[in-house]
């Protein structure tokens, strides 16, 4: 892992051709640069100096031409003359490394003739021209995608935009980004002649932005050394400890893993499944997480066993048998087969406990914590494991070529139609974020936050659809990942069938259904960037308010939070109507007024008269509503009336919305029933006790057939309450005697009702016009502020027939945005 393992001081003789090895000696890079400088005698004989990169690539494709490779090393070879590596080797070592790494993990011809000339349109005088005319379009095309930007044109942003550029150009083909990988290993293996900052700078960036590239292609052999390399430069006292460790362990007497490993052969031979069962050692950073995950490491925790089988099936039959002849962990069983990681990694994981030897040498109860963990798959996924999507080969190879040796001879489709196939989602949620960064520094942080999350879930539409989305991820994710920009519009979300905000956090397999608004000028709450999680969801809000900067409040803040709930050209009339101040050219009080009317519940002599009751069983505040009222004045306002007493709309509200508003009979007037009775006065209650008024409790509005029941208060007066009602409990513990009362035969109620709703612009005023046209009386209405696209309204009503209240609840049900309607109760 060293520069000094890659570069022996000691060359030794090259390895003649053979078969390929299961396990392959360090290349001699020192041997490779004098082999290069010779030369070759015969222009048409392959270079020594590639030798090894052919041998590794016949290993995998054994009818591969190798004469594109042939002519890309005589050109990177020519090209890059005289050029010298820091570590003192000649730099066209550098290119034959990253090729033989793409080599070993089965890259295909195309991959290995561009991964020999990745530097030389960087570093020498060829051009991109010459690489087209000479090896193709695809060859081309990846040499570009890897070819750095100038920090002459570009200054501190050029690392960030040439990873910008690599990552488009990997979206088109993820090609470039393996040759890109291997490059950074072989860099790495060789970090140790730069100084310590730098080092630590290129470490930092490959543990942010390429060690998280890397596990999401897949290519877990070139992930692994990465960490270990990064591991050892970054942290040099934790990695020399672990380092420890392992030497430690691979000095004890007895191995558990070798042991059980025998043991499973033999289960498996028994049960004649074919099978090849390997003892796989952690890497460093791996032990170290074990180590400190659970303190003292065993034996059994510095490697796992794999099982490689041929056929899918026989995955499932080892597990069986396996889980038949042992202890298995349950905990531990998790199937990627049949839902393979986003990355194409697929494994079956399980493990078992070891039987603890006894004193008289048998098999007893498991030893404490010994677990040896399993993995167990066929060869071609663990050829996917380790390489990744460098397994897939060419992309756009054609089906009947396997090797895709000839891909070459392909020609890309003009610039902005080129397509990889084999795209994951995640890259494409990538690439469409990126194009909304507005900086290269805001790219460059949102690409490591994004990157850092490394595990997805998927979600599904009503209509069948797919999101991927990174775990975590909220409604407002997935409204952004399905409607772009047009989620600004999104009002709520159902998640399996039932409402819900759009904070929650989804699961995987969750149904997403986004409701979306109607109104185009729709805006996004500051609030969401407290629940967006992907990229492109907080770019796409914090770019419409950059746009859209908020207005300056009065010091309260509620304009600005009922702004972001009722948005729109009337946002300001939208915030004035979600405070509660329905009347902004009404007297000053009128905002914090409980109602114009001499019945008003919430206060004046007749709240005063309710006594103890009613004051127990006032409308608790909650959430940002509790916060308002006791920083500033109660958000309860009436609905204004003319002079001539009748109702006059609230700012917003349509004409056809006043005229409703004049038609609900009034409280203070004659109506076309007779005289009006005094509101809050409950004459349709009969009493049981002679010369005893009744008056409704305010906190549970009792109507027509509710079950009721009442308690005595001050002046004589007793108030009725529903018998499910929390303060009737309260004032039971109490010793409060209760007085019998039954509805008599008026039908004439008051009632408080809780409509529910996201915010929307006119929302009040469209609610309003739907209570007058049932001919329902407004009492007062109280609108708290509005809290994750959510508002609460809370309307006393004065009803000509308690009969009418299920089709009034329906009706304001009805209203765009209204979810939910219900009597107020108020909780113990």
């Amino acid at each position: 892992m060293s520069a000094d393992a890659t570069n022996p001081a000691t060359p030794g003789p090259v390895a003649p051709a053979a078969p390929r090895r299961r396990a392959r000696p360090r290349i001699d890079l020192r041997r490779l640069g004098r082999a290069a400088l010779l030369g070759t005698a015969s222009r048409d004989r392959l270079p020594d100096a590639i030798g090894h990169v052919a041998e590794a690539h016949r290993a995998h494709f054994p009818d591969a031409d190798l004469e594109p490779l042939r002519r890309a090393y005589v050109l990177a070879e020519s090209s890059h003359r005289g050029q010298m590596r820091k570590s003192g080797e000649p730099y066209i070592t550098h290119p034959l490394a990253v090729t033989l790494i793409l080599a070993e993990l089965g890259a295909e011809t195309t991959t290995l003739t561009a991964s020999l000339l990745h530097d030389t349109v960087e570093d020498t005088d060829v051009t991109l021209d010459q690489v087209g005319e000479q090896f193709g379009a695809e060859v081309r095309y990846l040499v570009d995608g890897v070819t750095k930007l100038e920090k002459v044109d570009y200054g501190a942003a050029a690392e960030p935009e040439t990873f910008r550029k690599m990552l488009v150009a990997t979206g088109n083909d993820v090609r470039v980004m393996s040759i890109k990988l291997a490059d950074r290993l072989h860099n790495m293996r060789t970090l140790g002649v730069m100084r310590p900052e730098k080092q630590a700078r290129i470490a930092k960036v490959t543990r942010d932005v390429l060690i998280p590239l890397a596990e999401r292609l897949g290519v877990q052999a070139l992930k692994t050394e990465l960490e270990d390399l990064v591991f050892a430069i970054l942290r040099p006292e934790e990695y020399e400890h672990t380092r420890e460790l392992i030497a430690q362990n691979a000095t004890r007497p007895d191995d558990s893993l070798a042991v059980t490993a025998e043991k499973v052969r033999t289960v498996l031979r028994e049960a004649d499944i074919q099978a090849e069962v390997l003892i796989r050692p952690r890497h460093f950073v791996s032990v170290h997480r074990v180590a400190r995950k659970r303190g003292r490491l065993r034996d059994c925790d510095f490697g796992r066993l794999l099982v490689l089988v041929n056929e899918d099936a026989d995955c499932y039959a080892v597990l069986g048998e396996l889980h038949t002849c042992m202890t298995p962990v349950v905990s531990e069983f998790k199937d990627f087969i049949a839902v393979p990681k986003f990355n194409l990694y697929q494994s079956l994981h399980t493990a078992v406990a070891l039987p603890k030897a006894r004193p008289d040498g048998s098999a007893g109860l498991p030893a404490d914590d010994q677990v040896v963990e399993v993995l167990i798959r066929t060869h071609q996924m663990h050829k996917v494991a380790e390489a990744g999507v460098v397994a897939l080969g060419n992309p756009y190879a054609p089906v009947s070529d396997p090797s895709a040796a000839d891909a070459t001879a392909l020609d890309a489709p003009a610039d902005g139609e080129r397509v990889d196939p084999t795209r994951p989602g995640w890259l494409s949620r990538l690439l469409d974020w990126q194009r909304a960064a507005p900086d290269p520094d805001t790219f460059w942080s949102t690409l490591r936050e994004d990157l850092a999350q490394d595990r997805e879930i998927t979600v599904f539409r009503p209509d069948g659809g797919r999101l991927g989305l990174p775990e975590g991820a909220s409604c407002v994710d997935a409204a952004y990942a399905q409607y772009g920009e047009d989620a600004h519009a999104c009002i709520g979300a159902r998640v399996n069938g039932r409402l819900a905000t759009l904070s929650t956090v989804l699961r995987d397999g969750d149904t997403v259904q986004l409701l979306m608004g109607q109104d185009p000028a729709s805006e996004p709450s500051r609030e969401w960037l407290d629940h967006a999680h992907t990229p492109a969801a907080r770019i796409a809000i914090q770019r419409w308010l950059t746009a859209h900067p908020a207005p300056v409040g009065d010091g309260t803040g509620e304009a600005v939070a009922a702004d972001s709930a009722a948005p729109g050209p009337g946002a300001g009339e939208a915030a004035r109507r979600a405070s509660g101040v329905l009347a902004p050219d009404g007297p000053a009080g009128a905002g914090t007024s409980a109602g114009t009317g001499e019945g008003a519940v919430p206060g004046g002599r007749d709240g005063a008269e309710a006594g103890e009751g009613d004051a127990a069983c006032s409308l608790p505040a909650t959430g940002a509503a509790r916060t308002a009222r006791t920083a500033h004045a109660p958000q309860t306002a009436t609905v204004p009336r003319t002079a001539h007493g009748q109702h006059a709309a609230p700012a917003g509200q349509s004409a056809q919305s006043a005229r409703a508003a004049q038609a609900a009979p009034s409280a203070d007037g004659p109506s076309a029933s007779g005289p009006a009775r005094r509101p809050g006065r409950a004459s349709a209650v009969v009493v049981d006790r002679p010369e005893a008024t009744a008056r409704l409790a305010g906190c549970c509005t009792p109507v027509p057939p509710d079950e009721v029941t009442g308690f005595s208060v001050r002046g004589g007066v007793v108030t009725v309450h529903r018998v499910e009602c929390s303060a009737v409990e309260r004032m039971k513990d109490a010793g409060r005697a209760e007085v019998a009362v039954r509805w008599g035969d008026t039908t004439a109620c008051r009632v408080t009702l809780l409509a529910e709703s996201f915010g929307r612009p006119h929302l009040l005023a469209d609610l309003t016009e739907a209570i007058a046209l049932e001919g329902v009386e407004i009492v007062s209405a109280t609108v708290a502020p509005p809290a994750q696209q959510r508002v609460r309204h809370t309307y006393t009503l004065q009803l000509p027939d308690a009969a009418g209240l299920p089709a009034l609840m329906r009706a304001m049900r009805n209203v765009p945005g209204v979810y939910d309607v219900s009597r107020t109760q108020p909780q113990p």
